[in-house]
């Protein structure tokens, strides 16, 4: 993309990071976490107003995992007892989607992810049973996904709401 994805704007100047915001807090998600890495200051700007906690993944070059476990820990003192985790650059997600995803969370075993036409992708729902453990397996780009196939997370069809492709490059994006 030739910029960490959490800066890119679509064709008409909307923000992928706000987007993503938008689209948790209308799907049913009470707090937002945003896990930043490369270019985090530029990128906080961009959060301004929206009353999201922001947590810095210093290790963001380690690959996606970085991001899960920076944001994993930041929420184990809280009271949350599940969290949705998301990428940026979904800009085709909607809030449907979420509250889809939610509607099948079991209390802090939840284990959970959206399927588009049978293919695994995000939102995630991991309920606080599995934050450490997730945590402590998450490496490179794979995050949690080798987790989420050895423990049985309930796949919740969403291709009837969404495509689920991530964008990785600017002839990709949506605009």
């Amino acid at each position: 993309m030739g910029r960490p994805k959490a800066l890119v704007r679509d064709a008409d100047g909307a923000s992928w990071l706000q987007h993503a915001v938008e689209v948790l807090r209308d799907g049913g998600c009470d707090g937002v976490t945003v896990v930043l890495g490369a270019e985090a200051d530029e990128a906080v700007r961009l959060l301004d107003g929206l009353g999201v906690d922001v947590v810095v993944a210093h290790d963001w070059d380690e690959g996606m995992s970085a991001s899960l476990r920076s944001g994993l820990e930041s929420l184990m003192g809280s009271d949350a007892e599940a969290a949705v985790v998301s990428l940026v650059d979904l800009p085709d997600l909607t809030a449907a989607v979420v509250r889809r995803v939610l509607s099948e969370r079991e209390g802090d075993e939840a284990l959970a992810r959206a399927s588009y036409h049978g293919r695994p992708g995000h939102p995630v729902v991991l309920g606080r049973a599995h934050w450490q453990r997730v945590a402590g397996v998450a490496t490179g780009d794979a995050g949690a996904r080798d987790y989420l196939a050895e423990h049985g997370a309930t796949l919740v069809e969403c291709g009837d709401l969404a495509s689920g492709a991530d964008v990785d490059t600017r002839t990709s994006a949506v605009g």
